[in-house]
Formats: structure tokens, sequence, C-alpha cells
């Protein structure tokens, strides 16, 4: 992988562009750099990104990926933490793309309820390694106008988000992301794209939007019924929601109502299950309203 132009960043570019900015990448921050020409136009390949359609980036870092997508003809908006990263980024992006649409937010992406110009379609990023989940959900939650996202996250985070019901892995991760979307895992990426390496590999993580489970449990409930379920994982749900429903026979009697069985477990529902079990707990008072 080591397709490049001179539109991208290479890694020659990127360590000189990190060391005129004094930026050393961070475990805090989770950065981690790519530099692959390759790999980027690969991600925005699978992307399908349409000519001016309108891209959210969180984490762009020193511009790899966000000259990729610009590349392709994307309207892009980044959010970026670091003020040094974000100040820095719009004079990448013009000075090999000096017609491109592309602005940046400064903020930690978990604080962005609102962003600039038209609501955007899709999100593309290679999102920080620690706070990917609850990035991607937040994302999914507050831009219902995200038809479709492609990530790259830890190898291991990709298929959490992508398991099915029944798996060894298919826990909270992966019931929160069916609520808004399907997912699947749609490619590998390899440790040496990236400034410095990281000690783990990486994968691209595809979701498409769909309607949620019709319910009429709101979210926030489905979704405290779902930690519940899984915080002790090898427990009946008779026994892990006991708590929530007051005792294990009332638990019993509201999964017997929803239509599960109350002695299997968490990691063998699908998500409308457990939104089901959410209206029986609505229908008792208790719970996250």
């Amino acid at each position: 992988m080591n397709e490049t132009s001179n539109a991208l960043l290479g890694p020659a570019e990127i360590r000189d562009l990190a060391g005129r900015l004094g930026v050393r990448p961070t475990k805090t921050l989770g950065q981690n750099f790519l530099h692959d020409g390759g790999t980027v136009r690969k991600i925005v390949r699978i992307a399908a990104l349409k000519p001016g359609e309108r891209v959210v980036e969180v984490g762009p870092g020193l511009g790899s990926l966000t000259l990729g997508l610009v590349e392709a003809g994307a309207s892009v908006v980044a959010i970026e933490i670091d003020p040094l990263l974000a100040g820095q980024i719009t004079g990448t992006v013009q000075g090999r793309f000096p017609d491109a649409d592309f602005e940046v937010v400064l903020s930690d992406a978990m604080d962005v309820t609102t962003l600039p110009g038209a609501p955007p379609t899709a999100l593309v990023a290679n999102l920080p390694y620690n706070v990917a989940v609850p990035v991607l959900l937040t994302m999914l939650q507050r831009f219902d106008s995200l038809e479709r996202v492609l990530v790259m996250v830890q190898a291991e985070v990709a298929d959490r988000i992508a398991a099915v019901p029944g798996s060894k892995i298919y826990g909270i991760p992966s019931v929160k992301a069916a609520w808004y979307a399907s997912a699947r895992r749609v490619g590998t990426i390899g440790r040496n794209v990236f400034w410095p390496a990281p000690n783990v590999d990486s994968a691209l993580v595809y979701l498409e939007r769909r309607e949620p489970p019709s319910t009429t449990a709101p979210r926030e409930r489905v979704f405290t019924v779902v930690d519940t379920a899984f915080a002790q994982r090898r427990k009946t749900l008779r026994a892990a929601l006991a708590g929530l429903f007051g005792s294990g026979a009332a638990a019993e009697t509201a999964l017997r109502a929803a239509g599960v069985d109350p002695s299997a477990r968490g990691e063998t529902l699908v998500v409308e299950q457990f939104a089901r079990i959410a209206e029986q707990l609505g229908q008792r008072g208790e719970g996250a309203a």
C-alpha cells in the first residue's frame, strides 16, 4: 500500500508537518496518524460518496483522510479536539485543494450538538480507539440526517459493533448500534499505515441507517435494559433484570409478557426484543423515561 499522490500526505510529509507543528501523537487523544494514500483511497472508495455530499469527519488529525474526502468532491466538516491540529488543517486542505468545500469545528465530538452548513448524510472517520463506540453512537443519535457511516476502529471493536446475536462478542455496542443501523465489517487495515503504528489491528465497519424498532418505549429506557442485561452477561435475564423490575419474579413476568424466555441471556436477543422488555418496564412505571 504505497500509492500516494501530491494531493495526499505520505509518511515523510506527515512527520515533517508534525515536526513543524511540534505535534507529538498522544495516547490520551488516541492519535495514530494515517499516512498511506492507498488506504485513504480505499476508505473513500468504500464510502461511495456522491459529488458535493456533506460529510462529517471526526478526528481529522493532520488531514490525511480529509484530503481523500475532498479529492473525491465531498463537502467536508471536520470535528477536531486538538486546537493546534484544528488551526492547521484548513491550510493543509487549501494548499492542495484551493476550491475545496471544507470547514473545521474545534470541539470534542461528544459535545457537538449542531454542525454548520447542510446536515451531513455521511460520517467517514478514523476514530480514536479510546472513544470510538461512544462517539459513533452519539453521532448517530444527534444527527439523524446521517444515512451511512464508515469508520476505522480497532478490529476487535469493529467485530463487536457488527456482531450478531448468539456470538460471544455480541454485546452492548452491537445492540445499541443495531437500534440505529445495520452494521458489517468491510475491511482490515494493517498497522504499518499509521504513525505511530498502533499495537492492535484496525478494521473498517460500515453502518447503514434504518428505522429504529417500532416501540412505545423511548430509546433511553431500551438502552437501560440493554446495559443491565449485559452488566453480568453470564446471568439469565430473569436474574440480570431482577433489580430493574424489583424482583426475579417480576422480571420473569415481564419477560414472558414480552415474549422472551426468562432463562435466556442477553447475548441471544435482538434489539426488538430488548424494546419489548423496555415496554414492560414502562408499564410498571420504572426505569429511564
